[in-house]
């Protein structure tokens, strides 16, 4: 950090970052062993952020409130990307009957920017803010696709490939042919092995330059959508979007 930066304030940030849909609420404990912060120093910060109205504390847990959607308002509103993605996910969503989302490559996860929901409940997971990892998701495969071998190697040798159905690859070599696949096809799938029950589609969107700056998808029950309705009935319309969304940047 430099001589300028706000170590307070960095440590602050890193413990509400700390929050998710796996830990809405966190101990001291918690908060101390995902952020590496002393016990005292995780403590100093909640107790701030509860001052502040961003926490509330029951007695032994810490959870975020409203309050901690500013943060995320402020980049929506003003961050091009999700600007310009938004109208696009309306027209998927409205044509597909489906969510759909848009996410790119942050450290080793696919972060989520924007999102248009339909009104069926499906529990994905995704919103806005959320992060997947980059070897379970088919954004994740999108938006590796969009780096060098090299680079995916680097990715995939300190990420922690964990099991999260019986068909999540696991593997690196099989992940990195999932990769070379995407890269080929233009669009990766994933088939429940992010999430039983779920299905998801996703196709990289490049910008003038033919870079990958984002992943386009949308992700479907899979009692509702088999695998070649993703390939036929979903894949050109989002394709279609990438491509025009891709021309705006």
């Amino acid at each position: 950090m430099s001589s300028e930066g706000m170590a307070g304030l960095a440590k602050g940030l890193s413990v509400l970052e700390a929050f998710g849909t796996k830990a809405p609420r966190l101990t001291i404990s918690d908060a101390a062993g995902v952020t590496g912060l002393s016990r005292a120093a995780a403590r100093r910060c909640l107790m701030t952020l509860t001052e502040l109205g961003y926490v509330t504390f029951d007695g032994k847990f810490f959870s975020p409130t409203p309050r901690v959607l500013r943060l995320g308002a402020t980049y929506e509103e003003t961050a091009q990307l999700p600007q310009l993605a938004q109208p696009h996910l309306v027209a998927i969503r409205d044509t597909v009957d489906e969510s759909a989302s848009l996410a790119v490559l942050q450290d080793d996860a696919s972060l989520f920017i924007a999102r248009s929901e339909t009104t069926r409940m499906l529990n994905t997971g995704v919103r806005v803010g959320a992060r997947l990892p980059l070897y379970a998701s088919a954004t994740g495969h999108v938006l590796l696709a969009g780096l060098t071998d090299e680079d995916v190697a680097a990715q995939l040798a300190k990420a922690e490939l964990v099991a999260r159905t019986p068909t999540t690859p696991t593997h690196p070599e099989d992940i990195a042919q999932r990769v070379r696949e995407a890269r080929s096809n233009g669009y990766a799938l994933t088939d429940e092995e992010l999430e039983l029950g779920l299905r998801s589609i996703a196709i990289p969107v490049l910008d003038s330059s033919g870079a990958t700056v984002a992943a386009l998808s949308v992700s479907a029950a899979a009692a509702r959508v088999s695998v070649d309705e993703l390939r036929t009935r979903l894949f050109p319309v989002i394709q279609e979007h990438a491509r025009l969304l891709g021309r705006q940047l």
